[in-house]
């Protein structure tokens, strides 16, 4: 039996390995032990990590008197490993039998019985041609009860042949094979020459020598084959000379040459007629390069001293040279087969990049600087163009793909994304057609599995209209089969939101592709030009109306516009919804109505633009949609409103009264007008403590005036009433959706609603929202999504593609006119600003409470946030404003002593100026108590004027006294008189002190430039020079802007107060 060192011994001497080892035992994972080829040694086949198991040879002996374990295994450790400790414990356990000395052979074959390992010798050529040599691999691998082998590794080396299933006639095979390399390495032999034939034979003998792999039959020693001397011509245009033998396989390169049979395995010596030199000079000869090699070629024939039929002639060739500037770069996806040992084992997606040069191709890593191509006996040639393909390197390297690595880091030919499946589909959805458009060809193997496909041009548009709302669906065919094409937006805008905003979707030029994914894995491309509407409509909708579960798109009747533009498309089949689609061209030509004739009881001939008014409305009102006359200030929006009832009247469609909802200001003016220009409506004003006495009257009149006051009170009488139209004049008055006033409005049952308005929004988006939440609500989302879409884009991020999306939602429903447009006829208006600096204790005031006010409100901000600080921001403004207007006006003490006031002296110096000049003067101010301070001025200049606030009863005869010219001032608080008044006999307009509003002061302005207006009209604007007044105007700017946008596709966008603006309002003075 085996000496084996005791459990104690082992332990010690292998430390860590050995408890490991142990593990090892246990689990069963020593597969097999064998008795080594000497005392003392022994081998092992040990199941480690890895797919196949390491082999150990274990030598024990002692040195100096000490007992030393040599174990080696072929694990990455390589030395006393835990596979060593396992082969050591299992056969301390189960020993293996001794050889019986001098009884090798018999030992052999025993150890053989009982070993399933083997030598196996692989054979394959390297190189090619002239180049080419046999190289010779040993490898162990284990045999297997079907005969085949598994877990083939290198054999081991010189030092480490001790295993049983190595023979002697194995050592020495390896041993001669050994001797002919020039310090070559056991895993990479060659065989050459005579010597290498005669090795050969004897390893043919082992029947353990295979052709390529293990998996192959061993080769068999069959019968010399006759063989002959050819030309070949090579794909690079050279000339061959090549051995051609009978038999289906490869020519070995020895003296004399072999043949091996790939189908049979069959091998042997090929006989030419030649001596074992010439054949050796032949095959070593090199090719004859394709430039003149044809005649070379047959120079070197000429010179042969062979038999004249050992070599057939060469063949003539002609050659080509093409002159390309630039080659065409192909991208080819395919699927890469599992690289070779050492590199990924899994399959990947991949692409290679190859250089087209007219028809011929190269990979961008071979190094061949002429390209040829050989049809028969024709060679084309062409030069590469390094420097074009180091560009198409450089932008291939800006895409998503990426060079792949094998196991050891190495670039490879490969690219690839980073992200598997999903980084492929959106390669080939966004990147590979930027590449195409640019010249670059896709080719697809039939392996790869993401691919284009195209849908037919014909699509299909399906309309199911229902009373309220209509349904929109999209088909299209790709590969015989019907997809819903909307879903598929959907999802392209949820997965890619960064990429398909508004305003690239509008850059996106009409023959860029766009790459939908389906159900299927399908990459559908489709051209911008016939989904860019699509697209454009669910970036406004899908959040706020998702598809319905047959993957269609819901939409109220109000957007049918959409189904008319999307029908445009001519490669479009269209079923169902012709009155929507009549509708929604309707819609795209609100701005241009059919024409109507005014009504025949009004007193009054419209202009031309008053008669487009009256149509739109009258168009509006028979398709049953709501709108808002948005004309300037001064243009009959009343006048135009009091036609469109009148008509209704004439028409018999007035079976119900309309309500008219206005400012008290206004409900005067409203039947004064009514009065003037359509006398036969029977006119009901519910105003003033005595109104309730008048709701039983509701039902015989035509048109009832209220007020936005009396509204929230008087609304269970108004709800008990039907209107044929309800319409809300100044509608500013709604711009909060929560007042009370807005929220009764919405509640008023009517057939139409309508707005008038000069300043559909004045400070943010939110009122016009407002607006059309009254108008037709959910048209714009509710109040959130309306914030999300348009909103922040717009406001924050001056998105003007998205703010051209909501001047096309709201523009068929909104009409708005310009003096500047209409009514060129205006005398011009001009605007000039005044300013004054302030002055001693005036200034000093000023700066005192600036400074202490800022300073509050930094740390107010610094503690409680910006947003929060807004009502103490508005507070400490106030207060600098009332400085500039008249210190008097501050209510702090220190502020009563200052009697300087700038502004008031400005004033003061201005007005008797324009009063001796004959200017009639509106002078506004927001604060009334500063109307009174400028009233003591007037009466000590002896000064008569007239005085307008919202206290005042006797609206009606200021207005007429102060237009039949009696007196030459009026002054008026900006709230009060701002809206509605006609005073077309002033000339000239004081804006005592600027508001945030720009609309506001436009308004104001506008009570004296307005139709009917005969002189130019002068607009001042006084300002307090270098302080908040002079700040404020610069925010009007912004804000004006905003406006602007909303009806010019072109409008900036409102740059919103924040820290940075806080800090210019609170700077000091220059």
């Amino acid at each position: 039996m085996m000496q084996l060192p005791g459990t104690s011994v082992l332990r010690s001497l292998l430390g860590t390995a050995y408890n490991k080892g142990l593990d090892y035992v246990r689990d069963g994972r020593v597969l097999q032990v064998w008795a080594g080829g000497g005392p003392n040694r022994l081998g092992a086949l040990v199941q480690g990590n890895a797919d196949e198991p390491y082999e150990c040879e274990v030598h024990w002996h002692e040195r100096r008197g000490a007992l030393v374990i040599d174990g080696l295994c072929d694990c990455p450790v390589g030395r006393n490993c835990k596979h060593v400790a396992a082969a050591l414990i299992q056969a301390s356990v189960h020993p293996p039998a001794l050889p019986v000395p001098g009884e090798s052979a018999a030992h052999g074959a025993e150890a053989q019985a009982v070993n399933t390992q083997r030598l196996l010798y692989l054979l394959d050529l390297q190189g090619q041609d002239h180049q080419a040599v046999l190289r010779v691999t040993p490898i162990s691998a284990r045999l297997r009860r079907d005969g085949g082998y598994a877990g083939a590794r290198p054999a081991p080396g010189a030092g480490h042949r001790h295993a049983s299933y190595i023979s002697d006639e194995d050592r020495r095979l390896l041993q001669e094979l050994e001797s002919h390399q020039a310090g070559g390495r056991p895993q990479a032999l060659l065989l050459q020459d005579q010597w290498g034939a005669d090795l050969l034979r004897l390893l043919v003998a082992t029947q353990r020598c295979h052709w390529q792999s293990e998996r192959n039959p061993p080769l068999w020693l069959g019968s010399p084959r006759a063989a002959h001397y050819d030309w070949s011509l090579q794909a690079d245009g050279a000339l061959q000379l090549r051995l051609q033998a009978q038999v289906q396989g490869a020519v070995l390169p020895l003296q004399p040459p072999w043949y091996v049979n790939s189908e049979n395995q069959e091998c042997s010596v090929l006989e030419t007629g030649l001596s074992i030199e010439q054949d050796a000079e032949l095959l070593r000869l090199p090719p004859f390069p394709a430039q003149d090699g044809s005649r070379k070629a047959v120079r070197w024939h000429k010179a042969l001293t062979l038999p004249l039929d050992a070599v057939a002639p060469p063949p003539r060739l002609s050659l080509q040279r093409l002159d390309i500037a630039a080659p065409t770069p192909v991208l080819v996806l395919e699927r890469n087969p599992a690289p070779r040992l050492g590199a990924q084992r899994s399959e990947q997606d991949v692409a290679r990049l190859l250089y087209d040069y007219g028809g011929l191709r190269c990979a961008a890593e071979h190094a061949e600087s002429v390209l040829t191509r050989v049809v028969d006996h024709h060679v084309t040639q062409v030069q590469r163009r390094p420097e074009v393909e180091r560009a198409c390197r450089l932008r291939l390297s800006k895409t998503a793909l990426q060079t792949v690595v094998d196991y050891y880091g190495a670039e490879t030919p490969f690219f690839a994304p980073i992200g598997g499946s999903s980084a492929w589909i959106a390669f080939l959805a966004h990147e590979a057609p930027q590449l195409q458009a640019e010249g670059w060809r896709l080719e697809f193997g039939l392996d790869f599995p993401w691919r284009l496909h195209e849908a037919e041009l014909l699509w299909d548009l399906r309309v199911e209209d229902a009373r309220d709302w209509f349904a929109m669906g999209v088909d299209i065919t790709v590969d015989g089969e019907a997809v819903s094409l909307l879903p598929l937006l959907v999802n392209l805008l949820r997965s890619d939101a960064e990429r398909y905003t508004p305003a690239r979707l509008q850059e996106l030029p009409d023959d860029a592709p766009i790459v939908v994914h389906d159900a299927k894995g399908r990459l559908i491309r489709l051209p911008v030009a016939r989904v860019r509407r699509l697209l454009a409509t669910l970036l406004e909708l899908y959040d706020e109306r998702p598809l319905d579960p047959l993957g269609r798109l819901r939409l109220p009747r109000l957007a049918s516009g959409l189904l008319d533009e999307v029908s445009e498309d001519t490669q479009l089949s269209v079923h169902g919804g012709e009155r929507l689609r009549e509708l929604g061209a309707q819609l795209r030509r609100a701005s241009a109505p059919p024409a109507v004739t005014p009504p025949q009881g009004l007193k009054a001939e419209l202009r031309s633009y008053q008669c487009e008014g009256l149509g739109w409305l009258q168009f509006l009102r028979s398709n049953q949609l709501a709108g808002v006359l948005a004309d300037d200030m001064g243009l009959g929006k009343t006048l135009q409103t009091l036609a469109h009832v009148l008509l209704e009247k004439e028409a018999g469609r007035l079976d119900r009264p309309a309500l008219v909802v206005a400012p008290t200001s206004l409900v005067f003016n409203w039947r004064r007008e009514a009065a003037r220009f359509a006398p036969d409506l029977r006119v009901l004003v519910l105003h003033g403590s005595d109104r309730h006495a008048r709701y039983e009257q509701v039902a015989q009149h035509d048109l009832v005036l209220t007020t936005y006051a009396l509204l929230p009170r008087d609304l269970a009488e108004l709800r008990k009433h039907s209107w044929h139209l309800v319409i809300l004049d100044e509608a500013q008055n709604i711009k909060n959706a929560r007042a009370k006033a807005a929220q009764a409005a919405s509640e008023l049952a009517t057939r139409h609603r309508l707005c008038l308005t000069g300043t559909p929004l004045e400070n943010h988006l939110g009122e016009l929202w407002s607006l059309f939440n009254f108008l037709m609500p959910g048209y714009l989302g509710d109040e959130k999504q309306f914030r999300v879409r348009f909103r922040t884009p717009i406001e924050k991020h001056a998105d003007r593609a998205v703010q051209t999306q909501l001047a096309r939602r709201v523009a068929p429903f909104l009409m708005r006119r310009t003096k500047r447009e209409v009514a060129p006829e205006l005398p011009p208006r001009t605007d000039i600003v005044r300013s004054v600096a302030l002055s001693g204790a005036q200034r000093d005031l000023y700066e005192t409470v600036r400074a202490s006010l800022g300073e509050q409100l930094r740390l107010e901000i610094e503690a409680h946030g910006f947003s929060r600080a807004r009502i103490a921001l508005l507070d400490a403004l106030l207060k600098l404003r009332q400085i500039c207007c008249d210190p008097r006006l501050l209510k702090l003490d220190a502020a009563r002593e200052v009697q300087e006031s700038a502004k008031l002296d400005l004033l003061m110096t201005l007005l008797p100026e324009m009063l001796l000049e004959g200017r009639r003067v509106l002078l506004f101010s927001q604060f009334t108590s500063m109307l009174e301070l400028i009233e003591q001025a007037l009466h000590e200049a002896g000064i008569s004027y007239l005085k307008l606030t919202g206290e005042t009863r006797n609206r009606e005869q200021l207005v007429d006294r102060f237009q039949r010219g009696e007196v030459p001032l009026f002054l008026i608080s900006l709230k009060a008189g701002g809206v509605g008044l006609n005073l077309t006999a002033a000339d000239t307009v004081i804006h005592y002190d600027p508001w945030w509003n720009p609309a506001a002061e436009n308004q104001a302005s506008d009570r004296a430039h307005r139709i009917g207006q005969d002189k130019p009209v002068f607009v001042y604007k006084l300002l307090s020079e270098d302080t908040v007044e002079e700040k404020i105007a610069e925010l009007q700017q912004h804000k004006r802007e905003l406006a602007e946008g909303l009806f010019a596709e072109t409008g900036g966008a409102l740059r919103e107060l924040d820290s940075a603006a806080v800090a210019e309002l609170f700077a000091p003075l220059a």
